[in-house]
């Protein structure tokens, strides 16, 4: 009887153990390459439109308390203002509803981005902070940060403010703005002399109790505000940088954005843009 060369016998078995492994590998490899568990690198669709339309309407997300803008009116306590009927307006030509949600303003952008509102629009200003969070729609509105006080008031001019307290929106670009046109003037100001406060009205409010020298607001709000008020405030001529006013949405919602801009501008060209405007103005301030 032949004897068997177990150590040949061994080395063979163990290379085509190897040899399978190896193979299995490979074919492991080329899987993972192929596709695999690998996330894939084609975005995703812009649904944003078709979404908004088969929902049959749009959420917008508004601070319920700034006039003319958007506000409640206190016979009926309806949201009403010069957004909300723009809002109409543009949900009309999409041919959607439209339902109106007060949210906290501090808290808009989560509230957009966890999608409990589609867009934000109440008087909201475009900045470069805010264009890193929201996708804007076209600017419609020109608008500045104004410098309201009361009647008599020593401070007539940016320069006053130094050392004085001054009362803004929290949430608002109000103190940024101060910030950003006279960086100096800031400073000597100081951020612990800026109070700020959940509604433009509480601040007007404690404007005139005394507790604050001067209120900086947007421009639009606050003649609004003063004329329907009788209160004795004042505007100064100087104010703070110059603003735009535009819609916020998802940085992913461009397709919705689109459709929205297109509908904004059929409401300027029939005038349904203009006689909103006037309504609240008095005269077509729309861009």
């Amino acid at each position: 009887m032949k004897k068997m060369n177990w150590k040949k016998i061994l080395c063979a078995a163990l290379a085509t153990v190897l040899a399978t492994v190896s193979f299995a590998g490979c074919g492991g490899d080329d899987s993972a390459v192929s596709g695999g568990n690998e996330p894939s690198s084609t975005p995703a669709a812009d649904t944003s439109w078709t979404d908004i339309q088969s929902k049959g309407k749009m959420v917008v997300g508004l601070d319920d308390s700034v006039p003319p803008m958007g506000f409640r009116d206190p016979q009926s306590n309806e949201i009403v203002g010069v957004d909300i009927d723009l809002a109409k307006a543009v949900a009309e030509k999409l041919g959607i509803q439209v339902e109106f949600k007060a949210i906290d303003w501090k808290a808009k952008e989560a509230e957009l981005n966890t999608k409990k509102i589609d867009i934000i629009w109440n008087g909201f200003t475009i900045t470069a902070a805010r264009k890193q969070e929201v996708l804007f729609s076209e600017p419609y509105m020109d608008n500045t940060q104004a410098i309201i006080v009361a009647k008599g008031s020593a401070i007539k001019t940016k320069s006053d403010l130094k050392g004085k307290k001054i009362g803004v929106q929290a949430g608002s670009p109000a103190e940024d703005a101060i910030k950003d046109d006279d960086i100096e003037l800031y400073n000597s100001i100081g951020a612990g002399n800026i109070n700020k406060y959940d509604t433009i009205l509480m601040a007007l409010l404690d404007l005139e109790a005394g507790r604050v020298d001067a209120v900086v607001a947007d421009e639009t709000v606050a003649r609004y505000t003063i004329t329907e008020s009788g209160k004795e405030y004042e505007i100064l001529s100087e104010n703070f940088l110059e603003e735009e006013y535009g819609v916020g949405f998802r940085k992913t919602d461009v397709a919705f954005k689109t459709e929205f801009d297109k509908a904004f501008k059929a409401i300027k060209e029939d005038g349904t843009a203009a006689k909103i405007s006037e309504k609240w103005f008095q005269k077509n301030i729309i861009k």
